[in-house]
């Protein structure tokens, strides 16, 4: 049985891991303790997991952003959303992204924004499935 819930301060190590599976080549975080506290105290930024009996299986980042359109409704961000490499194709990652949005339907977005660098049509297809519209928006990355 999986729950969905916010992170807590003892599942670093837990999402740590997850994330060293969406990209294992980037270098290790120094301050990482004191970013992930900064994350879970900071209003807006919401740093889900969900866990199977103690492992952290799923994860999601869901940021909410004040707006001054749309009658004020905000709107939000996915980012980092990674299934344990282990635990892929059993609906983890359905189920996570289904409370991920709702979480952002219950805050009163009035919309979700999720990009992805993945270029395989699964992963798209998925989203897809998710509910997210590919052919609504433009996406740009900028990089320093």
């Amino acid at each position: 049985m999986t729950a969905f819930r916010p992170a807590r301060a003892d599942d670093l190590d837990g999402v740590l891991a997850l994330y060293r599976q969406l990209h294992p080549a980037d270098p290790s975080v120094p301050d990482a303790r004191d970013t992930f506290t900064t994350i879970l105290g900071r209003p807006g930024l919401h740093l889900y997991v969900l866990v199977d009996g103690d492992a952290i299986v799923a994860t999601t980042y869901l940021n909410l952003i004040p707006n001054l359109t749309r009658g004020g409704a905000p709107y939000a961000v996915i980012e980092n959303v990674v299934v344990d490499e282990a635990r892929r194709g059993t609906g983890l990652g359905k189920q996570i992204m289904a409370a991920t949005l709702q979480a952002a339907w219950d805050a009163g977005c009035y919309k979700v924004m999720l990009q992805t660098g993945s270029r395989r049509e699964s992963t798209h297809a998925f989203y897809r499935r998710c509910g997210f519209d590919p052919e609504e928006k433009t996406a740009y990355v900028a990089h320093p």
